[in-house]
């Protein structure tokens, strides 16, 4: 049957607003990203903020603050256990450097090896190179700066926009309830209690996942006579909370502390902390995240995998509380088209 006119312009119409809305999307994008963070931060956050309302009877708002301030706390203790020891790891390989010049310029293998591939020479020649590698390198170092300024500012907004959703979160969610049927109004309700508690259980895991990450590598600095584990194995921690690249991050600096050892112990920590990490991605992340977010291991790895490739960093961390969620919304949709005889009888639908 042929599409009368009003249909074909209104088919265009629909088609139109789609695409003019897609578009707007894109050029919002960044803006879309921070509000996706802002929901994320806010619902792992509604936990500890309801837990501290009720244990308090403070405002609502109140006990928002009180949650950022235990936060930002925990960060400064962090630093306060990190940065000190490592600072003075520093401080004792520059004056160190003194030493292995003296050593090098003594080393009879570097004096063979001078002769026969002219080093001297070519050690001179970068040498001179050496003015505009440091111009360069001030203007890499302006970009990081204004780049850390950028992610600074950003972070301040996600706080401000997750503090707003905190606060008016629930009289939204209210409002919404209260102009759905009966039925519908039943299906919001699990679709959020469901949605919110796969969020935190994501947190949890998390932090379950670095936990382990900064046990496993006190184990082995203990082991290996690395000084300085309980900060180090702190710091591990801390970084491993960053999805894919944390752990290596926090191995890195541990392995440039265990030079100060010996380039063997730095090697041997290295072989150790890639053999975990193996382990650590293919089987205790996976193992944790199904507990506590319902998610098959092969599910976890397959959307860690996608986010990172779609957002980086940023999407490996929103990765598996948006497949939990979709999993979530599609067990809904099967549970509407598909209602069971005896709903009292009939089993959840398994987690993919």
């Amino acid at each position: 049957m042929n599409a009368t006119p009003a249909q074909t312009a209104r088919t265009v119409m629909v088609v139109v607003v789609i695409a003019a809305a897609i578009y707007l999307a894109y050029l919002l994008r960044d803006v879309l990203l921070l509000a996706v963070l802002a929901v994320f931060v806010a619902v792992a956050l509604s936990g500890p903020v309801g837990f501290v309302e009720r244990a308090t009877r403070a405002p609502r708002a109140l006990a928002i603050l009180l949650v950022y301030l235990a936060i930002v706390g925990l960060i400064v203790l962090v630093g306060l256990v990190v940065v000190p020891p490592l600072v003075e790891e520093i401080e004792e390989f520059v004056r160190a450097v003194p030493g292995y010049i003296r050593d090098l310029r003594d080393n009879a293998t570097l004096h063979r090896w001078d002769e026969e591939y002219g080093l001297v020479a070519k050690l001179e020649g970068e040498a001179d190179k050496l003015p505009s590698l440091l111009g360069g390198a001030a203007a890499e170092l302006e970009t990081v700066t204004v780049g850390a300024a950028e992610r600074a500012a950003e972070a301040i907004a996600i706080a401000a926009i997750a503090f707003l959703l905190l606060l008016d979160g629930p009289r939204i969610a209210r409002w919404i309830r209260g102009r759905l049927t009966p039925e519908r109004a039943d299906q919001f309700d699990r679709l959020t209690s469901e949605a919110g508690r796969a969020i935190g259980g994501y947190v949890a895991g998390a932090f379950a996942v670095a936990g382990l990450a900064g046990l496993a590598s006190f184990v082995a600095m203990v082991v290996l006579g690395i000084p300085f584990a309980i900060p180090l194995a702190v710091q591990m921690a801390f970084f491993a909370l960053i999805p894919l690249v944390g752990s290596a991050i926090g191995a890195i600096v541990i392995a440039l502390v265990a030079l100060f050892e010996g380039p063997g112990i730095a090697i041997a920590f290295l072989v150790y902390f890639i053999v975990y990490q193996q382990l650590e991605t293919h089987v205790l992340g996976p193992f944790v995240y199904k507990r506590t977010v319902q998610l098959r291991p092969i599910i976890v790895i397959l959307s860690v995998f996608a986010g990172a490739t779609l957002l980086g960093i940023l999407g490996a961390l929103l990765a598996i509380p948006a497949a939990a969620t979709i999993q979530i919304v599609a067990q809904e949709v099967w549970r509407i088209r598909h209602p069971p005889a005896d709903p009292a009888a009939a089993p959840e639908p398994e987690p993919a």
